[in-house]
């Protein structure tokens, strides 16, 4: 994934499920998401075990969402372990075939899963491994927004 990819990725997308966020805002999840919230992203909060994070009303799958918001997903920035992310590509390919979105399936620093990602590639999707969508924010726009 070149630098300009996602450049215009970060620039072009604002709105972003974030899978596994957690309330405690000591865990990467929760920093990540207020940092993103700040520099106008929408946050949608996919955590089955709470039920709201940084103001957001928190849904239990990403196939909970309202059809409503499910139509307006940009990003799908996943916070779980690698074995987990295959379940979760199943939900992000039914939202595809069923909404024409996600355009980017993003798995957070430390977070690989080369079958989920080609799953995600054959249906079109862009797919970002093992990066910090906020560092990646951060070095390319120093932290403004802009």
């Amino acid at each position: 994934m070149s630098q300009n990819n996602i450049r215009e990725i970060l620039t072009k997308y604002k709105t972003v499920a974030i899978v596994g966020l957690s309330r405690d805002p000591t865990k990467d999840s929760y920093r990540v998401a207020e940092y993103l919230k700040k520099h106008s992203f929408h946050i949608v909060s996919v955590n089955p075990f709470v039920d709201e994070v940084l103001g957001e009303k928190s849904y239990k799958s990403l196939l909970d969402l309202p059809v409503g918001v499910q139509k307006t997903l940009d990003i799908v920035d996943i916070f779980r372990p690698s074995a987990e992310v295959s379940p979760i590509m199943e939900q992000v390919v039914h939202l595809k075939k069923s909404h024409a979105v996600p355009y980017v399936v993003w798995m957070q620093l430390g977070i690989t899963n080369e079958q989920a990602a080609e799953t995600a590639r054959r249906e079109g999707l862009t797919v970002v491994m093992n990066k910090c969508i906020m560092r990646e924010h951060k070095r390319l726009f120093g932290g403004n927004g802009k």
